[in-house]
């Protein structure tokens, strides 16, 4: 189901990434790498419509934090803003953090250390749903 689909991770943290990259890499991902949230919307904004199936937010990121970051991916005027799944991740998962990353445009929110089998199944989900539309 993941094969082929374009995905984009916002991480700061280059341990995280690179086994987040190696996860999605493993069940034939596409992935992009963004260090921050700035550079997650430039790499979002600058990439042709459509080009990302899914992004990966992590919440807590210097630069610009993921739940700012989704508010402009989800603001930026593009035909697939609005269509795109975001998902969070985040070591915080009460109740609150939840609220706040759906608060902010994000489509799920996954509690760090990510499951893979959970990420896998989040992300299988919302990018059918999309393609669903």
């Amino acid at each position: 189901m993941l094969s082929g689909t374009r995905i984009l991770v916002c991480e700061d943290n280059q341990m995280n990434a690179i086994i987040t990259k190696r996860l999605l890499e493993k069940k034939g991902c596409i992935v992009d790498w963004a260090r921050d949230g700035s550079n997650g919307v430039e790499l979002f904004k600058t990439s042709v419509t459509g080009y990302y199936d899914a992004i990966l937010m992590d919440i807590r990121m210097p630069v610009m934090d993921g739940l700012t970051a989704a508010r402009m991916i989800r603001k930026s005027g593009r035909p697939d803003a609005g269509t795109v799944p975001v998902i969070a991740m985040s070591a915080n998962a009460f109740e609150e953090d939840v609220k706040k990353s759906l608060a902010a445009g994000m489509n799920e929110h996954l509690a760090k250390p990510v499951e893979p089998e959970k990420m896998y199944e989040i992300l299988s989900r919302e990018i059918t749903k999309r393609k669903n539309k």
